[in-house]
C-alpha cells in the first residue's frame, strides 16, 4: 500500500491506463473484484482481454452480472489462466449456476469481510470502482460497500477505477487516495438493474405480508421481484425504518413518499442503512451526498447483533422451496435480482433477537409455471439456506403461518394449508407416508379452499388490539382451548346442552372450512402465531333454504366488548357476498344477548318459537323500516 503522504502530490503520478494497471498483476495472485453494480467494468474488460497471458490467477467476487465473462475464460483455459471463487449462499439448481458449481464458496455475508481482514484468504490485488476524490482526498465506494470495503483495506495492491458517475454515499464507505496504488480514470455509466414487471402472485403475497408489519417497524427486504412487490404493498404504513443488505428502487420511492422515515428504529435513528444498491441511475442520483442514507460494510449491516438492536425488525426474504418440516431453499436467478447473494440467515437470526421482531420467509406456492408445488415433502440432497429451527413466519399467496414452537405435525399441516389447492391432498398423503402426520388426519373442505384475506381486520377495545380473521386449519388447537375455557353457562348457550369434552373431531369442522358454504371467524389476542381465541362466530349454509345458520361464543372475561356484534357484522357481509340469502340463529328465549345481537343487523328480524327454543331469521333483501 502507498505511504501516508499528501494525496494531491502523488494522485497524478498514480494515473495510468487500464491496460497498464492490469500489467502490474503477477501470475498466481488472488484478485478481488468489486461486487454487484459497483463492478469496475473497465478494469474487468482489460483483465478479460489479456487474461490468457496469465497463469494461476484466482478471481474472488460476489456473484455478479458478468459484463465480461471471466467464467467463460476459465472454462476455455480449463482454469489454467483464471480460477473463479464466487461468494454465495444458496441452491445451485438453475442451469447457469449448476454448470459452475465448482466456483461457488458458500458463506454468510456477515463473515466475508473477516475472511479478508484476518488474511485467512489473503487478497493480493483489489480492483474497485470509486467516486472522484473530494478536497481532502477521500473517495467513496458508492453503491458497493458490502464486502468491497474490507477487501480494499486488506489488499496488498489496490487498483481503483475513478468514475465521476459513482455517487458519494455517506457512512463507512470512504477510502483515501493514499490507500490506492493505481488510478484508472474512466467515466462510464454504472451497471443498472431494469425494473421487473410484478406478477399478480407477488402482489397477493405483498398484501398478505403487509398485515404483519406494524407502523414503526424496521425492514430488511430481499432483492427479488416478489420482495419489491411486498415493499409496494406498504405504502399505507407510517414511520418505517430500513436496515438491509441492499437498497432498491422501491425502497427509494417509499422514502420519497414519507413512508420510510427511520424515526423509530431505535438504532441509527434517522438513517437509512444498507451496504449496496442495485437499481437505476435515478436511484444512484438519489444516493449522492444524501445525509439521510449511510452505507456500511457487510460485517456491520449483516451482523445479527446489530440487526437485533433495531425495534420491530422485520425481515422479508424469498425462498425457492420449503419442505414440510420448514427447511428453506433459496437460489439466485437472473429475474430475481441477485436473490441468491444471500444474507438471509444473518437477518433471520437478527430479527429473532429484536424486540417485537419478525422473520418472514415467503414464496409463490408453485414453481415451473405452476406444474410443481414449491412446498415439498422433502428437500433432501439440496442446499438448505435456512434450517427448520430458524424459520418463523412463512407466507404464500394463500396465507401466512408461524412455525415457531410447532411440532412437525403442526408444521406440516400449516404448510399444507398455504400450499396451492391443487397439491394439498398429495402433500398430505406424502406427510402421512413419512410419519409427519397421523393417518386419520384429513383436510375436509379446506383442501380446495382459498383463504379470504380480505376478511382480516383489527379492532381495539380498552387499548387491547384484537385480530378478527377467518379460521385456518392451524387454529384447530386454539379453538379447542377456547371451548374448554368457556364457562358452563356459556357452553349451554352455545351448544344447548352441558358439554365437557371438545375432542378434535368436534373442532375440525370449525377450522377445516371452505369459507363459502361454511365460515368461522375468530377473535384473537396475543403475539402473532401464539394468540388465544377469545371469541368465535360461525355460519353453516343450509343448502335447501340458502340460509346460513350462525352461532357465537365469547370468553367470559371479554364479554361486553362488542365482539359478538363485530363478528356478526363481518359474517353477514361475507354471507351476502357469497350469495347466501340470509341468516338464521337458534337460541334459548332467556338469551337476551343473542336476541339483541341479531336485532342489531340492518335487516328485518323474524322471531319464531320452536319447542323450548327460539329461532331468529333475517334476509339480506329485506331491510328494516326506514333503511329501504
Amino acid at each position: 500500500m502507498a505511504e501516508n503522504i499528501y494525496w494531491a502530490d502523488t494522485y497524478v503520478q498514480k494515473i495510468c491506463s487500464s491496460a497498464q494497471a492490469i500489467r502490474k498483476i503477477r501470475h498466481g495472485q488472488r484478485i478481488f473484484i468489486g461486487s454487484a453494480c459497483g463492478e469496475p467494468q473497465e478494469l474487468v474488460r482489460a483483465l478479460a482481454h489479456c487474461s490468457k497471458e496469465f497463469s494461476g490467477l484466482e478471481i474472488v467476487r460476489m456473484m455478479s452480472m458478468e459484463t465480461s465473462s471471466l467464467i467463460d475464460i476459465a472454462d476455455q483455459t480449463h482454469d489454467a489462466s483464471l480460477n473463479i471463487r464466487s461468494i454465495y449462499l444458496g441452491s445451485t439448481s438453475s442451469e447457469s449456476l449448476s454448470r459452475n458449481k465448482r466456483f461457488i464458496t458458500p458463506m454468510n455475508m456477515s463473515e466475508v469481510p473477516s475472511l479478508f481482514t484476518s488474511r485467512r484468504m489473503p487478497v493480493n490485488v483489489a480492483m474497485i470502482q470509486v467516486s472522484p476524490p473530494d478536497d481532502f482526498g477521500w473517495m467513496s465506494l458508492g453503491i458497493s460497500v458490502d464486502v468491497t470495503y474490507a477487501a480494499t483495506l486488506a489488499a496488498d495492491f489496490v487498483i481503483a477505477q475513478v468514475n465521476d458517475r459513482m455517487p458519494r454515499v455517506m457512512g463507512h464507505s470512504f477510502i483515501h487516495v493514499n490507500q490506492v496504488d493505481v488510478v484508472v480514470e474512466h467515466n462510464e455509466e454504472l451497471l443498472t438493474i431494469a425494473p421487473i414487471e410484478q406478477s399478480e402472485t407477488a402482489a397477493r403475497i405483498g398484501k398478505q405480508l403487509s398485515r404483519l408489519i406494524e407502523d414503526g417497524s424496521t425492514l430488511q427486504v430481499g432483492l427479488d421481484a416478489a420482495s419489491q412487490a411486498t415493499v409496494q404493498a406498504l405504502e399505507g404504513k407510517n414511520d418505517l425504518g430500513f436496515h438491509s443488505q441492499y437498497l432498491t428502487e422501491d425502497v427509494m420511492h417509499l422514502y420519497s413518499q414519507g413512508v420510510i422515515t427511520n424515526r423509530c428504529k431505535g438504532y441509527n435513528d434517522g438513517k437509512l442503512v444498507a451496504s449496496a444498491a442495485l437499481g437505476s441511475s435515478n436511484l444512484y442520483e438519489f444516493l449522492h451526498d444524501n445525509p439521510g442514507i449511510e452505507f456500511y460494510p457487510s460485517d456491520y449491516v449483516n451482523d445479527p447483533f446489530t440487526i437485533a438492536r433495531h425495534n420491530r425488525m422485520v425481515t422479508m426474504n424469498r425462498a425457492r422451496a420449503i419442505d414440510l418440516t420448514g427447511q428453506v431453499l433459496a437460489e439466485a436467478m437472473a429475474h430475481t435480482l441477485y436473490a441468491g447473494v444471500s444474507g438471509i440467515p444473518d437477518f433471520v437470526r437478527g430479527a429473532r433477537g429484536s424486540k417485537g421482531g419478525k422473520s418472514i420467509i415467503f414464496l409463490p406456492s408453485t414453481i415451473n409455471n405452476g406444474s410443481m408445488s414449491a412446498i415439498t415433502p422433502s428437500v433432501a440432497g439440496e442446499a438448505v439456506v435456512v434450517p427448520r429451527g430458524d424459520v418463523h413466519f412463512v407466507a404464500t399467496e394463500f396465507g401466512v403461518i408461524n412455525l415457531f414452537g410447532k411440532s412437525l405435525q403442526e408444521r406440516a399441516m400449516a404448510l399444507i394449508s398455504i400450499s396451492h389447492p391443487d397439491f394439498r391432498d398429495e402433500l398430505l398423503d406424502s406427510a402421512k407416508e413419512v410419519g409427519l402426520v397421523a393417518r386419520d388426519r384429513k383436510l375436509g373442505t379446506a383442501g380446495k379452499a382459498v383463504y379470504p384475506v380480505q376478511l382480516e381486520d383489527f379492532v381495539y377495545r380498552d387499548n387491547l388490539k384484537i385480530t378478527i380473521r377467518p379460521a385456518k386449519p392451524v387454529d384447530e388447537r386454539r379453538i379447542q382451548e377456547h371451548y374448554y375455557g368457556l364457562d358452563k353457562d356459556d357452553v349451554v348457550r352455545r351448544f344447548f346442552h352441558e358439554k365437557t369434552s371438545f375432542i378434535r373431531s368436534d373442532v375440525e369442522t370449525k377450522s377445516q372450512i371452505d369459507y363459502i358454504r361454511e365460515l368461522t371467524l375468530i377473535a384473537l389476542v396475543g403475539e402473532a402465531g401464539f394468540e388465544n381465541v377469545i371469541a368465535i362466530g360461525e355460519y353453516l349454509l343450509e343448502a335447501e333454504t340458502n340460509m346460513a345458520e350462525v352461532a357465537f361464543s365469547v370468553n367470559t372475561q371479554y364479554q361486553g366488548l362488542g365482539l359478538g356484534k363485530a363478528l356478526l357484522k363481518k359474517i353477514s357481509v361475507a354471507a351476502r357476498d357469497n350469495g347466501i340469502a340470509g341468516l338464521v340463529a337458534y337460541t334459548v328465549p332467556t338469551n337476551k344477548a343473542m336476541v339483541n345481537l341479531f336485532k342489531s343487523l340492518p335487516y328485518k328480524v323474524v322471531t319464531y318459537f320452536e319447542d323450548d327454543g327460539l329461532k331468529l331469521t333475517c334476509k339480506f333483501d329485506e331491510l328494516k323500516e326506514g333503511l329501504e
